[in-house]
């Protein structure tokens, strides 16, 4: 693949995620709402993996052997359980100021994790190449959604997997992730979201399959305002969802 650059970046985006870096691992701070989804996340991904690479999540250290990016990675919330579960685990991110709060906090925890202040394109032009490639919450934040798929594409070795996550469009999100979580319950600061930028879940297998992966499934993250947790839904789509999709061998 030729020298994509970095045209993908949207500058404003990264300054509101530069502002919140610090935060990152506090449970009850601006990203509460991470939090609270992790765990719903991180069941679809293992479970995605393990099918996909034949590993058994009983056993300790089930990834050993698969090189993982997390692209996007934030503070290193993905990050860290893929590395305890085994993985070589590098995480990338285009807003400077969460590798250091990333590399802290995995020293901390007695991880070792690549933390990288880059882009997709970049490690596509350093020739990288991952087993799985994790693209969470962040394909509604770039300038050029196919060119940045296309990239997270290039960096799959053949059989790999991408799983990505994202936000519906429609009048519902509208309400949930902009009224909602920015304005209401103020878990996010207002503006951390542009509804325009939301993404279909026929948008989103558009770009995939544009890319050159195929979809093999997708699944909804669906709040519950009485338990206060999430949950994972084949039928509900309309907010929170996740796809994966592989790259033919």
């Amino acid at each position: 693949m030729q020298s994509t650059g970095t045209n993908t970046i949207d500058a404003g985006e990264i300054a509101k995620f530069e502002a919140m870096a610090a935060e990152w691992w506090d449970e009850n701070g601006k990203f509460k709402p991470l939090h609270m989804l992790n765990p719903c996340r991180l069941d679809y991904i293992t479970q995605q993996i393990a099918g996909e690479f034949g590993r058994d999540l009983t056993r300790d250290k089930p990834f050993e052997g698969l090189r993982i990016l997390d692209i996007g990675c934030g503070g290193g919330l993905l990050c860290e359980p893929m590395a305890r579960l085994g993985a070589t685990v590098v995480g990338a991110d285009a807003a400077e100021r969460n590798i250091p709060v990333a590399q802290v906090h995995a020293e901390q925890s007695g991880l070792e994790i690549d933390y990288r202040h880059t882009t997709a394109e970049a490690l596509v032009d350093d020739g990288e190449h991952f087993d799985v490639v994790l693209n969470m919450e962040v394909v509604e934040h770039v300038a050029d959604p196919q060119g940045y798929t296309d990239a997270c594409a290039a960096l799959l070795k053949p059989g790999g997997l991408m799983v990505c996550s994202t936000i519906n469009r429609n009048p519902k999100s509208y309400l949930m992730a902009i009224i909602g979580a920015e304005h209401v319950m103020r878990w996010l600061p207002k503006g951390t979201h542009e509804w325009q930028k939301f993404i279909t879940p026929d948008e989103l297998y558009g770009l995939i399959e544009k890319a050159g992966l195929r979809p093999v499934d997708r699944m909804g993250f669906v709040f519950n305002p009485i338990t206060w947790s999430w949950s994972l839904s084949p039928r509900d789509l309309s907010v929170n969802y996740v796809t994966a999709s592989v790259k033919p061998e």
